[in-house]
């Protein structure tokens, strides 16, 4: 549901690429680093591009800071962390 309200679901699914990549894909990407969770929130927060480019085409992530809350990204990327 907060992926929903918080506009995430325009971009992005579970299983299968929309305009980025599948959380699932995310979850493996960065299953064994350390600093995931950190560089995903940054991510979130800041947006940008450029790790995900062949599979989007070079689109980008926009920011989602301050529209949505620090605690709500946090509770979205351990979501997707934990796929």
């Amino acid at each position: 549901d907060l992926a929903r309200a918080s506009g995430c679901l325009a971009c992005h699914s579970v299983d299968k690429k929309v305009v980025g990549p599948a959380w699932k894909e995310v979850a493996a990407r960065y299953k064994n680093d350390p600093q995931a969770k950190a560089r995903l929130i940054n991510k979130v927060k800041s947006g940008g591009k450029g790790n995900w480019t062949v599979l989007t085409g070079g689109a980008p992530m926009p920011p989602y800071s301050p529209r949505i809350s620090d605690s709500d990204i946090t509770l979205l990327v351990e979501f997707v962390l934990a796929l």
